[in-house]
């Protein structure tokens, strides 16, 4: 087939994109205009998103794994979904499934003046992430790199939202400024809360408000995850400082409580045998990591403390460097998950 034909087969199932996620990516779910699952062969997850309108982006059906960096087309999405090898095998499946009948897509999730949801109720939190947008290409990914945070796999439970509502007291006037939306999970990835971290409308650092960030929803026991946790797992407090440590420790699953309070209180994956606890170096990191530790003894789980030369493993990072963070944290985990999650350069 030629590639103009291949061009337009992709168009046309981008005008159904909905219903060839829905199919073919049935493990996924839609969010705000996005369809959100774990990859392209169907995985249950968060970290790939199919645009399911023409954006400024791309076209409808454009895909990107935040965990790996793949992209592509709905010509792509069938052929691994499905596992076929030729081309002509893709063709005729996408053929079949565009001479099918299909419902008019759902539309996203109104919110109704009736049944608002309550203000910082994990619902609201839910509704807040649907209406976000990856953060590939956004002002949350230049403020990030701007933190010297540039090893991004795996952010799926980032957002990014142009005009997030900002209100610095309860009578104040509201505001709107651009923010990183990072959804709180609990242990099966149910969306339980958000935390909200206002930006400059440059993406160069914070906004210049009283309060840059806020949380809400549910976030006892819970944390944004960065990766899926087996036997090991790393927690910290904030989000900069665990994106910092996976900056030098890229395979390992992290968890951001949000909190020392939250840190000390979050929950341990049934298959968890060692957890790295990355501290603030400060007397709520200092406390937090002792309740940690008794808890993760208590439960059978290896507790292992991290510790930052300087405040915290964003300090370290942005005055050290990459490489020297990795040799701070290389001779402070186990020696045998040195070759398992330390990348090759360490």
């Amino acid at each position: 087939m030629a590639r103009l034909d291949a061009s337009d087969l992709a168009q046309r199932l981008g005008r159904q994109a909905e219903a060839v996620c829905r199919h073919y990516l049935s493990n996924g779910r839609r969010q705000g205009h996005y369809w959100q699952v774990g990859d392209v062969r169907n995985t249950p997850g968060r970290s790939m998103y199919v645009g399911l309108k023409e954006s400024p982006k791309g076209p409808a059906g454009k895909w990107t794994d935040a965990a790996t960096g793949e992209h592509g087309d709905l010509l792509d999405v069938i052929r691994e979904s499905l596992g076929l090898i030729d081309f002509s095998d893709v063709v005729e499946e996408a053929c079949r499934f565009l001479s099918l009948p299909h419902p008019e897509p759902e539309p996203p999730p109104k919110r109704h003046a009736s049944t608002p949801a309550p203000s910082g109720s994990a619902e609201a939190a839910q509704r807040l992430v649907a209406m976000s947008q990856p953060i590939y290409g956004t002002l949350v990914e230049t403020y990030l790199r701007g933190r010297g945070i540039t090893a991004l796999h795996g952010t799926g439970n980032l957002h990014f939202h142009p005009r997030c509502y900002y209100r610095p007291h309860d009578h104040g006037p509201t505001e709107q400024w651009p923010a990183m939306i990072a959804a709180v999970t609990d242990l099966n990835g149910r969306i339980t809360g958000a935390h909200r971290t206002w930006l400059a409308p440059d993406g160069s650092d914070k906004a210049p408000i009283d309060i840059q960030r806020k949380a809400m929803g549910d976030l006892l026991g819970n944390a944004v995850r960065f990766g899926i946790a087996g036997d090991v797992m790393a927690a910290g407090e904030g989000i900069e400082t665990i994106l910092s440590a996976r900056q030098a420790i890229p395979g390992m699953a992290m968890a951001a409580a949000l909190s020392a309070a939250h840190l000390a209180a979050i929950l341990f994956p049934d298959t968890l045998r060692r957890l790295y606890i990355v501290r603030d170096n400060d007397p709520a990191g200092d406390s937090a990591r002792d309740s940690l530790v008794e808890r993760a003894n208590a439960a059978g789980i290896e507790a292992i403390v991290l510790s930052p030369r300087l405040g915290d493993f964003n300090e370290d990072l942005r005055h050290f460097g990459a490489d020297a963070l990795r040799a701070i944290l290389r001779v402070q985990i186990a020696p045998q998950d040195v070759p398992r999650f330390l990348s090759p350069a360490a």
